[in-house]
């Protein structure tokens, strides 16, 4: 099966807390979800040798994880600076209408995680290494009957296990004020990200569709990775730059599935140019800011803005090398080439209201807008997602998430003159693509600390950007409503 790079997924966050944990609180999020590291043994009560049944039912219950300290094993690597992290995602997704078929698939992601802090193990302050690895199994329900741009699931990829990333991260000066990361890398882990989009299942809420479908490989994002070097800079409090460069591919070469071409992550390419990104971030309240007693909690809120640019040759959707269109019987077939591609892109996350009653009770809205001009050389020219996220939203479910969410993806002009040329050159029906919106509605259910369901619905418009129905090519892919549920079980 062959999976597009435009249906990798977006962001896996680490949110390593202070008791060296990752909490589950917005785990469900544009996959792959966030995989949490437990707290040890060592920071946590011992459940008791002669305790009650119920009482220890309850326990494990509360736990932080499945399988607790994992017979001691945690409390042992803890002691080394050893942090271990094993989720499972697993999804039941399937479309009611349109697509090529009606039907539901299942997929599943399993994540692991290894994180080494280097003064803990032997007295280095600021550096941690990190190693995680993915296995992919079930099916793609994007790939096999949507056709659809933005695609319904993050987690969706080619089955298989592979490396994810290794890298090492060193923090420097003062108040830990630069950071420095060198390694294989997915981007979609810090760049572009909106916090409260996260939320979402769709793969659009994650690593955005820009990139995805005009960067060489969909770029360098779950379930790939590439070589390259992270800068992190925070002059002040409140605003922190972030500059990388990296290979500018994840695959070696540029046809064909860039998954199967990097099958088992193994591979380290470093022939196709360079990718180059920076973006700048203002939050508020700023980092350690501190609120004084009686005042009332902020309004959160972030922003960042950012470029990319990749130093790789792109082809001509249109025009061969002697300005003819490739459709035309006069081309020779091979496309006119453009040096590099660049977009840029805006983020934003606004908490606009909180309970006076319920201060976990929040309403935060967001919104990302990316584009390039280079339309001559790329399929999608201008994307955008948007919506808003009520945590806690009923009484006593304070960890509970709602959200509704819109993508939105518009096909190039160049593009469009190509489908025409063709229904010109072969006297055809070809439908003429112009863009896709997708209209998503999920809810987060934290089952345990270590449990999670997410029922969500997702409708399509216009799937593909309007492309012809593979079991009818008279007429175009109808619109698509996607049900499905979510579930993340952290080892």
């Amino acid at each position: 099966m062959e999976t597009r790079a435009r249906q990798r997924s977006g962001r896996t966050a680490r949110l390593l807390g202070a008791a060296g944990a990752l909490g589950l609180a917005g785990l469900a999020q544009a996959a792959p979800p966030p995989i949490a590291i437990p707290v040890s043994a060592e920071d946590s009560a011992a459940s008791s040798a002669n305790e009650g049944l119920f009482d220890f039912l309850q326990g494990w219950r509360r736990s932080g994880a499945l399988l607790g300290d994992m017979w001691g094993a945690r409390t042992l690597l803890s002691r080394h600076g050893v942090s271990l992290g094993v989720q499972e995602t697993s999804e039941g997704l399937g479309n009611l209408t349109g697509g090529s078929r009606r039907g539901f698939d299942y997929e599943g992601l399993t994540q692991a995680v290894v994180q080494l802090n280097t003064q803990r193990a032997f007295g280095w302050y600021g550096g941690t290494l990190n190693i995680s690895a993915l296995q992919i199994h079930g099916r793609n329900l994007s790939a096999e009957t949507l056709g659809s741009l933005q695609t319904a699931s993050g987690i969706e990829a080619d089955r298989g296990a592979r490396l994810w990333e290794i890298w090492y991260d060193q923090k420097l000066l003062d108040q830990d004020r630069l950071d420095l990361r060198v390694g294989q890398q997915s981007l979609d882990q810090e760049f572009m990200v909106s916090s409260n989009a996260l939320s979402f299942v769709n793969t659009m809420f994650g690593w955005p569709m820009v990139p995805s479908e005009d960067l060489p490989g969909g770029g360098p994002a779950y379930p790939l990775s590439a070589l390259g070097l992270r800068v992190k800079a925070r002059p002040t409090d409140a605003v922190a730059v972030l500059a990388g460069v990296f290979s500018g591919s994840p695959a070696k070469t540029l046809s064909g599935d860039p998954q199967r071409d990097n099958r088992y992550g193994l591979g380290f390419p470093l022939n196709r140019g360079a990718l180059a990104i920076a973006e700048i971030q203002y939050a508020y309240p700023a980092l350690g800011g501190m609120v004084s007693p009686g005042d009332s909690q902020p309004l959160a809120r972030t922003y960042r803005l950012g470029v990319w640019y990749d130093t790789e040759r792109f082809v001509d959707e249109r025009y061969d090398a002697h300005g003819r269109p490739l459709a035309s019987a006069l081309s020779d077939g091979t496309a006119a080439q453009h040096r590099g591609n660049y977009s840029v892109y805006a983020v934003a996350d606004q908490m606009v209201w909180r309970s006076g009653r319920d201060p976990n009770r929040t309403l935060s809205l967001f919104t990302r807008i990316m584009g390039t001009p280079e339309a001559d050389r790329n399929l999608v020219d201008f994307s955008a997602n948007l919506g808003f996220v009520l945590r806690d939203p009923l009484t006593y479910r304070t960890a509970d998430t709602f959200g509704v969410g819109l993508g939105y993806a518009h096909v190039s002009r160049r593009v469009a003159g190509a489908d025409r040329d063709a229904a010109l050159a072969s006297g055809a029906y070809t439908p003429v693509r112009s863009d896709e919106t997708f209209v998503e509605a999920t809810y987060q259910y934290p089952f345990t600390p270590w449990l999670q369901l997410q029922p969500d619905v997702q409708y399509v418009f216009n799937p593909g950007g309007g492309v012809a129905n593979p079991n009818n090519p008279q007429s175009r892919t109808r619109n698509e409503l996607v049900l499905g549920v979510r579930t993340n079980i952290l080892f």
